[in-house]
């Protein structure tokens, strides 16, 4: 396994449980940032998870804000979602073919996005963001698209290098990447409009889509520009460019995305992570126009054996009829992440610290990085890694679980109590000089 001086010791347990890992799974995880790697050491073994907390197989209980990169936003095994789950299971967990939930679903995330006038499910964001894109082209009949630094939409070949979240891959053969799909895609720095003008005016009539995280969740918490997006969605109207939101973390984090707080209209919306309540379910939609143009009815074709199954399309009505039913939902995940967010000011203003705290909703993030928030890519990776490192290793000693990247964001559920964020602002305040370089 990979050790550092920062890993906390492990007992014969929870090694030999690593060394099982390692010999079945590639890597010893399924998933690349469950290894650790810019901490040094790969995250604890988990066994149950409830509520706003985590228990690891040796017993050691954390205060949880990985919440799965995103999905959980009740909080962990919501009874109001297992239940619901259960009674699906008991009926069929799949059928290969339509049901009306799954209807009445679409129908539910059409009045919440506006700019949804038809969805399709899907399983993750990555055939979200990889179908949208799929869709432009056939609408535009162009085949390059726009993409910017630090973006993460998923794990398809197009989106894959030169992103944001733990992704390593660069434009080569090597990551799998071939040179007709580097040639099709044009990644350009967040919040940079006259990047974005002059590649639209020298690709004039090449340019199918620009897609964009609104607001970015993969390489810190990266908020847009002012007018920055207003500019991109002027621009796309200007030279018929298909805008595609990936709202799959904001989505249904934000309560009607990005789209809803800065009142743009993009022509394909990608949602996913938090929709499902914890299960794996995710949707793409927008303009009637454009949604024609999937099969049956169009030529382009997606599809997928376990898309829109009743047990996840169950978990996601449990999931927004407990947001309905609490009219302070959102207002209740604002508080809490503004209480986290100020806390975490007043740690640096008192240790005289310069390290910036951003905050949105329920996402909560600060880089060892000095001075004004970040803006771009290449900022967010001026952040000192050991000083992360360090934090990280200092946090989970005191039974905080924080993401084992830098490049990830803090998410807070409604389940996190006003105690657990004292408690983790009392562990901040022991583990930053300890870290800071």
């Amino acid at each position: 396994m990979i050790v550092s001086e920062h890993t906390t010791a492990l007992g014969p347990e929870l090694s030999d449980a690593w060394a099982r890992a390692r010999r079945s799974l590639a890597g010893g995880v399924d998933s690349p940032v469950r290894a650790g790697l810019p901490v040094g050491a790969y995250t604890p073994l988990i066994d149950q998870a409830h509520g706003s907390r985590v228990l690891d197989t040796e017993g050691r209980e954390y205060i949880d804000y990985i919440c799965g990169y995103g999905p959980i936003l009740l909080g962990h095994a919501d009874p109001r979602v297992s239940e619901r789950v259960a009674q699906a299971m008991a009926d069929g967990a799949v059928f290969g073919a339509t049901h009306l939930e799954e209807v009445r679903l679409a129908e539910r995330l059409m009045a919440l996005f506006p700019s949804i006038e038809q969805l399709r499910f899907v399983t993750t964001g990555t055939e979200a963001c990889m179908t949208a894109v799929r869709l432009a082209r056939s609408l535009t009949r162009r085949e390059k698209i726009i993409r910017f630094e630090g973006c993460y939409h998923g794990h398809s070949d197009e989106m894959i290098f030169s992103a944001g979240a733990s992704s390593l891959s660069s434009p080569t053969l090597a990551s799998g990447v071939t040179g007709g799909v580097i040639h099709d895609v044009l990644v350009l720095p967040y919040n940079d409009i006259f990047a974005v003008d002059r590649t639209l005016r020298g690709r004039r009539n090449e340019i199918a889509a620009i897609i964009v995280e609104p607001i970015c969740g993969n390489m810190g918490l990266c908020l847009p520009a002012p007018k920055f997006l207003e500019s991109v969605r002027d621009l796309c109207r200007s030279f018929g460019v298909v805008l595609i939101f990936d709202e799959v973390i904001t989505g249904l984090r934000l309560g009607g995305g990005a789209q809803a707080l800065y009142a743009i209209r993009p022509d394909i919306t990608c949602l996913g992570k938090a929709l499902g309540g914890g299960l794996p379910l995710a949707a793409f939609g927008g303009r009637g126009d454009i949604m024609a143009k999937l099969a049956p009815e169009g030529p382009v074709f997606q599809g997928g054996t376990f898309s829109g199954n009743p047990v996840c399309v169950a978990a996601a009505h449990a999931f927004l009829d407990a947001i309905y039913s609490d009219p302070n939902f959102y207002a209740t995940l604002e508080r809490k992440g503004r209480r986290l967010a100020d806390g975490l000011r007043r740690i640096m203003a008192d240790l005289r610290l310069d390290y910036p705290v951003v905050q949105c909703g329920s996402m909560v993030d600060f880089m060892f990085r000095h001075g004004q928030p970040h803006q771009n890519f290449r900022q967010a990776q001026e952040a000192n890694a050991q000083s992360y490192a360090r934090y990280y290793h200092a946090m989970l000693q005191r039974g905080v679980l924080l993401p084992p990247s830098q490049m990830e964001l803090m998410f807070l559920t409604v389940a996190h109590s006003d105690a657990d964020i004292d408690a983790t602002l009392a562990a901040a305040r022991e583990a930053l000089p300890l870290s800071a370089a």
